[in-house]
């Protein structure tokens, strides 16, 4: 997965993993947790943000303790497939990543995204302190009145919970299969539905 440890100090780089930064971000970084849909590509949507340490692909939201793929694209445990992301404050904002995040999903619908459908699939936005959900509350209400498509925005914030990491063969998908990652984002009209809602707002 895209760990981006060259922000740190090549030491300690070599002794810690994404997988750990998730669950406990070194001194000094900072976690958010977003839900858009298909982790695969909200991992490769995050990378893309200078400030940005490591992503991690996961599952929060419901009910199983440790839940694998399986049981949660059935739907059956309440999970969110979510990207947990450590960043560096210094360099770059929470409110930058929210900006990333909103251009990056469909806020007009509730239980999906894209062709992937279920409330496994359910975007949100997950806050870990008060900040955070003053912040994310706030872009929220900026984007109600100056989005650029007609629907309601229906993206909930909702706090935290346990994170729970997807399988290793998850983790960073979209650059170990490239090919198989291009096929299914072009056939799920991922990138064509949000060229429609956000415009040159992606670019």
């Amino acid at each position: 997965m895209p760990a981006r440890l060259f922000l740190l100090p090549i030491w300690f780089a070599a002794l810690a993993s994404p997988l750990a930064f998730a669950q406990s971000p070194p001194p000094g970084l900072a976690k958010a947790t977003f839900a858009a849909g298909c982790f695969w590509c909200t991992e490769e949507a995050m990378d893309k943000v200078p400030g940005v340490v490591s992503t991690t692909s996961g599952y929060m939201g419901g009910s199983r303790k440790n839940p694998t793929y399986q049981e949660v694209s059935s739907g059956a445990t309440g999970h969110t497939e979510v990207v947990q992301v450590i960043y560096d404050p210094k360099k770059v904002s929470y409110e930058r990543l929210l900006e990333q995040f909103w251009v990056n999903h469909d806020p007009t619908v509730k239980d999906r995204q894209f062709c992937d459908v279920g409330s496994q699939y359910r975007p949100s936005i997950f806050w870990h302190d008060e900040g955070q959900r003053r912040l994310a509350e706030a872009s929220k209400a900026k984007w109600e009145k100056e989005k650029p498509f007609r629907q309601p925005i229906v993206t909930p914030i909702v706090k935290a919970a346990e994170f729970w990491p997807a399988e290793d063969y998850h983790q960073g998908y979209y650059l170990k299969n490239p090919v198989r990652y291009k096929f299914y984002v072009t056939g799920c009209g991922r990138y064509a539905r949000l060229d429609e809602l956000w415009g040159k707002l992606r670019k």
